[in-house]
């Protein structure tokens, strides 16, 4: 009888009235940028299924412009309406903060990709291939490298246009990363910024096999980093019983309210939180390159295609500290004693082997590369300050850095011989003698990389080390300043070989570029300069943006 009893009761729960699952609220207006992102990469797969192959190119590259130029017109609006000050919210249900910060960023990420696509659209570079103007991307990405498929589609005058729409989805992972405010949504959009980029390294139309292979390399690191950042958000959700950032920082500084029955054994444990913690910091300071987690990064940058390694040098590095701030001062600003040592050691460890190796390296992408490692080094330290001078020290150094990073790799694009691009520093001997503009361009971001008065990485540098000292992290500032003199050494050298050295007979020449890589470049300069010269407005409004959203 109590088993005929129990199976009608059940029938009874069952036949209750269904719950009512309420409907999210979605404020679109705040989320406009990245919905106008996604959106047009939605559209650029469209236009790869339905459009003929002739008109493809010229569509792509039209939306992407378009799209990117809509979404950064839209977080201006959102800026100039208040948003990122007094009407800073957390948005989608708490998901995805806006707020200054926030829009500083994607601000920041949208103008760098929209020059970043001038130089993936670059096709004078190259000789034609039997009578096609080619890019910097293979004719076909599915063909096996040197096999027949290949040759025919480079015969055929076949492009790869999708490079158009995974730069966009990219993108749109990006502009959520920073401004992400719950584990679940950090971890999404890290895959989706991070899988169009794993595609678009192996996606070389010169040394494809080189180019598969950092593609593979960058594949597994980053597979490992994501499952570090899964197992550490897995713990703090254990040790909060939320992901969301403001529950874990209310466990953290212990005024949390309301705890679930379920979780009051687990909540609370600080091996939970320490673990989970710098599981989750591991997967950030590996998108950034910081040291004992950038090996993947001179393989990568020197195999990819040119145009992708300056977007993902430049993007990456702002999306990857933008989170790493929200992370280290609204989740765990409770923490600070426990992350600070730790983020000393990485920051010291990470700006002198950034500046020690790249004195050895012979290959200019390879040397940009452990470059990029020590100056994640020096916006470290502005993390490290602790202070709101720190946060929008590291605002103005990203925004600054990105564009010289830019700029140099466009440069990079355009000194080639018979073999594609000439990356190797022998072959820019006396480039200063036979194309004096170029050798003149890259030494001015050489001189900003090193940091010298009058250029954007002067001001960044100041910046950044001025607030750390005021944070207390003097001794970080000596280790920085001393890196830098380093560094200095082997930018100066590059300028060296190519003013005061003797041009080999077979050296490499100077492609004259279309209007799209010489408005990249020139916007690089005119950036590196404004902020160099007068860096005071720019660092005003990082200042105004520095507030996070709680």
């Amino acid at each position: 009888m109590s088993h005929a009893a129990s199976v009608h009761s059940l029938w009874t729960l069952a036949a209750d009235p269904p719950r009512e699952i309420p409907a999210p609220h979605i404020e679109y207006a705040q989320l406009a940028p990245t919905l106008i992102v996604l959106g047009g990469a939605v559209l650029g797969i469209l236009v790869e299924a339905f459009l003929p192959r002739r008109a493809r190119y010229h569509a792509q590259l039209l939306l992407s412009v378009v799209g990117l130029a809509a979404a950064f017109a839209a977080v201006v609006a959102l800026a100039a309406g208040g948003h990122a000050g007094e009407k800073a919210r957390i948005a989608a249900m708490g998901a995805v903060a806006v707020d200054g910060p926030a829009l500083f960023l994607q601000g920041t990420i949208l103008l760098v990709s929209l020059v970043a696509v001038f130089t993936f659209a670059e096709r004078r570079l190259d000789p034609a291939a039997h009578g096609n103007r080619v890019d910097s991307f293979a004719a076909q990405g599915s063909a096996v490298p040197g096999g027949e498929a290949e040759q025919a589609a480079v015969k055929a005058g076949f492009t790869t246009t999708e490079v158009f729409p995974l730069a966009l989805f990219a993108v749109g992972g990006m502009l959520v990363f920073p401004a992400a405010n719950d584990l679940l949504t950090l971890f999404v959009a890290l895959e989706v910024f991070s899988l169009p980029l794993y595609v678009l390294c192996a996606l070389a139309r010169r040394q494809r096999l080189l180019s598969q292979e950092s593609a593979v390399k960058y594949f597994l690191l980053g597979a490992f980093s994501s499952a570090f950042l899964l197992f550490g958000v897995a713990l703090l959700y254990g040790y909060a019983g939320t992901v969301t950032y403001s529950g874990i920082a209310e466990v953290v500084s212990g005024t949390t309210r309301t705890v679930d029955p379920a979780l009051a054994s687990t909540m609370g444990n600080d091996a939970l939180l320490l673990i989970g913690g710098a599981l989750v910091l591991m997967g950030l300071l590996f998108k950034v390159g910081a040291v004992p987690f950038h090996m993947w990064t001179p393989d990568v940058y020197q195999g990819a295609p040119t145009p992708v390694t300056g977007f993902m040098a430049a993007a990456t590095k702002i999306a990857g500290f933008g989170a790493l701030l929200r992370l280290l001062y609204v989740v765990l600003p409770g923490m600070r004693w426990d992350w600070r040592p730790v983020m000393w050691g990485v920051a010291i460890v990470t700006m002198l082997l950034g500046a020690v190796v790249a004195v050895t390296q012979t290959d200019v992408k390879r040397l940009l590369a452990y470059s990029s490692i020590a100056h994640a080094g020096f916006i470290l330290a502005g993390v490290i300050a602790a202070s709101p001078d720190g946060v929008s020290s590291v605002l103005f150094y990203l925004a600054a850095y990105s564009f010289v990073t830019l700029g140099a790799f466009s440069v990079v694009t355009l000194v080639r011989d018979a073999g594609g691009e000439a990356t190797h520093l022998s072959k820019w001997a006396g480039l200063g003698r036979r194309s004096p503009l170029v050798a003149a361009v890259f030494a001015v971001f050489l001189l900003a990389f090193a940091g010298i008065p009058l250029t954007s990485g002067f001001a960044g540098k100041f910046a950044v080390f001025k607030a750390a000292a005021q944070g207390g992290a003097g001794t970080l500032v000596i280790v920085g300043v001393l890196s830098s003199a380093i560094a200095a050494f082997f930018y100066i050298r590059v300028i060296v070989l190519m003013f005061f050295s003797e041009p080999k007979a077979d050296g490499p020449t100077v492609a004259v570029p279309s209007a799209l890589t010489s408005t990249a470049i020139a916007v690089g300069v005119a950036v590196t300069v404004v902020l160099g010269v007068a860096p005071q407005y720019f660092l005003d409004l990082a200042g105004q943006a520095g507030t996070f959203v709680r």
